[in-house]
């Protein structure tokens, strides 16, 4: 209800007026409803009318001028509302300053209608006490300029969204917690009770007029006190609970949350600073996505938590390669778009083979990709791993019948950690097993099964694992010292392999001619 009339209240030409009219009325109601109940009144003589009449020339003008003076403030501060647009900064902080400056104002016109009520009144009625008709009047203004305040405080207070999203986060010291609590208070508790002190201390007031005006006092400061401090309480309490249950979204995970900004005051500046720290986590949420999406979420987590220094270690890993056979000859027969959308299918078929085998895909190379198993999160086995995305990848590979490829596997210890500088790091393994599995590679791209892996990597694995791979040939590697004795995966439909035999041509028996290249390796490699 009260929501709904604040917006008529914002929205009508004469809404401003209204708050107004209404803020000074109940400030002249409680001036006259003190002076019925002390007996002032009753001491204007028969010819009250007219007495009447003269104290009330005043208040006429000033409620005449107050709602000329309303209604041109509405113009002027709210005109941007009426045309449909946004206010510009000056009139963003012209409405921030609107309860202040239509305060003080009420502040001036009270102030001089309490010296010129009390002096006529004191000329009609000189049987009142001065200091006491003064005093009331004085209450009367204020009650009537707090009540303005808090009024026109909560006018604004819907256009609040719209002055932040051109000023930003601000705040205005008038619509602080403090100085509403302080206002809320005098006109709730404070005001009544000294009116009830004036009264009470009135020389020339009747007991009987005395106990009267305590007992409406005393109610009505209990009622008003109690209904100011439920209104003060909902309108603290409404925000923070707001406030609250968008953290624990936030701490869930939800980083769709947008707290509106309902006030100036500390509690909106609250609510600001928990919208810009949702947008800085969606932030650091996308940069996190897209640094993993480069370099791997495990590299991209090690690397959030570890800053920016040099790290890194020995550690025993398996390298996995990848290689194209053939590139340059499809690169130069097909289209660009369609050279890159094959390339990109084979390359998510080894993401995905790594990643759900505990691998990390740390580089692309053109064509070919470079797995590790054990780095940066270590293994207990990361060989066995290994193997299975190294099947996985070359039946994938086969099945979509696009792309010829080879794959080399080894195990061994490698640096793995950043390199480069301050300003520009990447996370990479170096060591002996990363470049046999290169040299593998290419040796793979002849085999039947497109697969080689060095006799480390068949010794680190599972017996399970180690199961399903035989001895091929020993090699020795261009740049290797010594030969590497390698195996190649029994169960795989080799036919299915573009330009794959079972066996080198001119032998029935596989097995006895994967012997007999064996022999004539190793007996080559002694001779060297």
């Amino acid at each position: 209800m009260i929501a709904r009339l604040v917006i008529w209240a914002l929205k009508a030409r004469a809404g401003l007026a209204a708050v107004v009219i209404t803020a000074n009325l109940s400030g002249l109601a409680v001036i006259i409803t003190e002076l019925w109940l002390s007996g002032s009144l009753s001491r204007l003589g028969p010819d009250w009318i007219r007495s009447t009449a003269l104290v009330g020339i005043y208040p006429s003008i000033g409620f005449v001028a107050g709602v000329a003076l309303a209604i041109r403030d509405r113009s002027s501060h709210f005109g941007w509302l009426d045309q449909g647009r946004k206010p510009t900064e000056e009139e963003a902080r012209q409405l921030l300053r609107l309860p202040i400056t239509i305060t003080a104002r009420a502040f001036v016109v009270w102030i001089t209608g309490v010296i010129v009520a009390t002096v006529m009144l004191m000329q009609l009625t000189p049987d009142n006490d001065p200091a006491v008709m003064a005093a009331l009047f004085t209450f009367g203004g204020f009650e009537s300029v707090g009540l303005t305040f808090l009024i026109v405080d909560r006018l604004i207070r819907p256009t609040i969204p719209i002055v932040a999203a051109v000023l930003g986060p601000t705040m205005h010291w008038s619509s602080s917690v403090l100085v509403r609590v302080v206002v809320s208070w005098a006109v709730a508790a404070a005001l009544p009770l000294l009116m009830l002190i004036v009264v009470l201390a009135n020389p020339v007031a009747d007991p009987s007029d005395r106990v009267r005006t305590a007992i409406y006092l005393s109610v009505v400061g209990l009622g008003v006190g109690a209904l100011a401090t439920a209104f003060l309480a909902r309108a603290v309490a409404t925000p923070m609970r707001t406030l609250r249950r968008a953290l624990d979204r936030i701490t869930r995970g939800d980083l769709d949350v947008r707290v509106p900004v309902g006030s100036t005051s500390e509690i909106g500046r609250l609510e600001n600073s928990v919208n810009e720290l949702v947008a800085n986590l969606r932030e650091r949420q996308r940069m996190r996505d897209l640094f993993g999406r480069h370099v791997g979420t495990e590299v991209a987590e090690r690397a959030l938590a570890g800053g920016v220094d040099l790290t890194g270690d020995v550690r025993v890993v398996t390298a996995l390669f990848v290689d194209v056979t053939g590139s340059v000859e499809l690169s130069t027969g097909l289209p660009p778009e369609e050279f890159v959308a094959k390339l990109n299918r084979l390359l998510a078929t080894v993401v995905t083979a790594t990643e759900e085998n505990n691998g990390l895909v740390n580089k692309f190379e053109g064509d070919a990709a470079l797995c590790i198993f054990g780095a940066p999160i270590a293994l207990r086995d990361n060989a066995t791993p290994a193997l299975r995305a190294a099947r996985r990848i070359r039946d994938e590979v086969v099945a979509a019948g696009e792309l010829d490829i080879g794959i080399g596997v080894a195990h061994g210890r490698v640096f793995a950690g950043d390199v480069g500088t301050d300003t520009r790091l990447e996370y990479t393994v170096i060591g002996d097993a990363v470049n046999e599995a290169a040299r593998l590679t290419t040796e793979a791209k002849e085999v039947p099964h497109r697969i080689l892996v060095s006799g480390a990597v068949i010794e680190a694995a599972a017996d399970q694992e180690r199961a399903k791979w035989t001895l091929y040939e020993t090699i020795l590697l261009r740049g290797m010292k010594k030969p590497t004795a390698c195996w190649t995966d029994l169960d795989h439909p080799a036919a299915s392999v573009p330009g794959a035999d079972m066996a080198p041509s001119g032998t029935a028996d596989p097995t006895i001619e994967r012997s007999a290249v064996v022999e004539v390796r190793t007996a080559a490699t002694e001779t060297d």
